[in-house]
């Protein structure tokens, strides 16, 4: 059972940022390119630690679909056709907790992996 429950969710398409809301008060405003390069899908994660597969050129992604998975999770449908991720309510709480930290060790995998990360408006 998860531990956190959504009051609200809200995709806001033009910004590209799920925005979602949790009932101990907590809100995450999560962009699109965020939660693709951080899929829980085996593609993304791999199938166990070190298998990690570092997700490139994702800076203009959208999604297109949010479907409901049972009453913990939701399946997101990306526009750059990735759909296999199931974003738990627990996962979904931990990016939004987590996403600083996620996010610049993000950036350094990408530097030191020889990317550069394009900037969007």
């Amino acid at each position: 059972m998860s531990k956190h429950a959504p009051t609200e969710l809200n995709l806001h398409r033009t910004s590209k940022v799920l925005e979602i809301s949790f009932d101990d008060g907590s809100k995450f405003n999560l962009p699109c390119e965020y939660l693709r390069v951080f899929s829980p899908s085996a593609e993304v994660q791999g199938h166990g630690p070190g298998q990690e597969v570092l997700q490139v050129g994702k800076e203009d992604v959208g999604i297109d679909q949010v479907t409901p998975v049972g009453n913990y999770a939701v399946c997101l449908h990306f526009d750059d056709g990735h759909n296999t991720g199931i974003y738990s309510w627990d996962t979904l709480y931990r990016l939004g907790a987590e996403h600083d930290k996620n996010w610049a060790n993000y950036l350094a995998r990408l530097e030191a992996a020889g990317h550069k990360r394009k900037e969007t408006n």
